[in-house]
């Protein structure tokens, strides 16, 4: 219990919410921290903390949590505590096939949409990924870049409906994105960012559809050996 108490007060990134959009903006905020990877598989948090963390009420907090179990992001894991769900190899397995049909979708339509501010935004995002120092914030930096990337290119599909399943994918699988660091997978999957951000810059779809799709099959498969 002690332990689950000290995890609970490690620092994340939030910002206190205005009464106005309140439910709204707390639901924001905690999907914020799961999509970002500020909450890891392993670690455990509570509604009061939440409340705490966000200025608010348990009310709120409680309403969001209820709408991220419901997506399959939070699950109660001992007494008030809540945590990233269980992620089994079968359904790990079950995401990737569905990541690489929908992602890879994403990259075709944002394809020719993009414009040159957005690959500007892309080439600097893969030049931070490139050049993070190895300390105990690299994995914080990197993971939120990474989401940056392909939320920016996913964007650029111009359908809300294939980002709004994406973003339901991520919420499921993005925490478990922790544990690849130390497997050196960060920097195979930036050579794929790498690709394709040159890909989509040349105008060469295909090619980018690939490189996603490479980065998403290497990922899972060390994922698959962890589990």
């Amino acid at each position: 219990m002690s332990e689950i108490r000290s995890k609970a007060r490690e620092p994340l990134s939030v910002v206190r919410v205005q009464r106005a959009t309140m439910q709204e903006d707390v639901y924001r905020q905690a999907k914020e921290l799961i999509l970002n990877g500020d909450l890891a598989p392993g670690q455990s948090i509570t509604i009061q903390w939440l409340a705490d963390a966000f200025g608010v009420s348990a009310m709120p907090v409680r309403e969001a949590i209820l709408r991220l179990t419901a997506e399959k992001a939070l699950t109660v894991v001992a007494g008030r505590s809540l945590g990233i769900p269980h992620l089994t190899r079968e359904r790990l397995a079950d995401l990737t096939r569905t990541r690489l049909e929908i992602e890879g979708l994403a990259v075709s339509w944002a394809a020719p949409n993009l414009q040159p501010a957005t690959l500007a935004r892309l080439d600097e995002l893969v030049e931070e990924m490139d050049n993070i120092k190895p300390n105990k914030e690299a994995r914080k930096i990197y993971l939120r870049a990474n989401r940056a990337l392909h939320f920016e290119i996913y964007q650029a599909s111009g359908s809300e409906t294939l980002f709004g399943i994406i973003e339901t994918l991520w919420l499921q699988v993005s925490p478990y994105f922790n544990l690849l660091q130390e497997r050196g997978n960060f920097v195979v999957s930036n050579k794929h960012h790498r690709i394709l951000v040159d890909a989509l810059r040349s105008g060469d779809r295909d090619g980018a559809v690939r490189a996603v799709q490479a980065d998403i099959g290497d990922a899972a498969d060390i994922l698959e050996t962890i589990l």
